[in-house]
């Protein structure tokens, strides 16, 4: 890279070294309590409400938990992150557009 760009990252640079073991994935949604995580970007909470109806009529989830980011452009809080975790069993987040 050079000097100019010191200051940038380079994403051909390759990733850290650490690996992030993938969360267990139950067989189905049959009974399960699901939460979907709204990023508040425009149509998310529409995705989000549609998906969830497919989720009760389709794969028999038991409760659609839908919750909001503050905004977008910030990480979910720790307190919205362990509200959910108490309350569901399969969580999902939108990437609205």
């Amino acid at each position: 890279m050079s000097e100019e760009m010191s200051g940038f990252i380079d994403p051909t640079a390759g990733g850290g070294k650490a690996k992030v073991a993938p969360a267990a994935r139950p067989m189905d949604l049959a009974g399960k309590v699901v939460g979907l995580l709204d990023n508040t970007k425009e149509q998310g909470a529409l995705i989000l409400q549609t998906i969830g109806e497919a989720l009760r009529e389709r794969y028999g989830a038991a409760k659609v938990v839908l919750r909001s980011k503050e905004h977008y452009s910030k990480p979910a809080t720790d307190a919205l992150i362990d509200e959910m975790a108490q309350e569901v069993q399969v969580a999902i987040a939108a990437v609205g557009g």
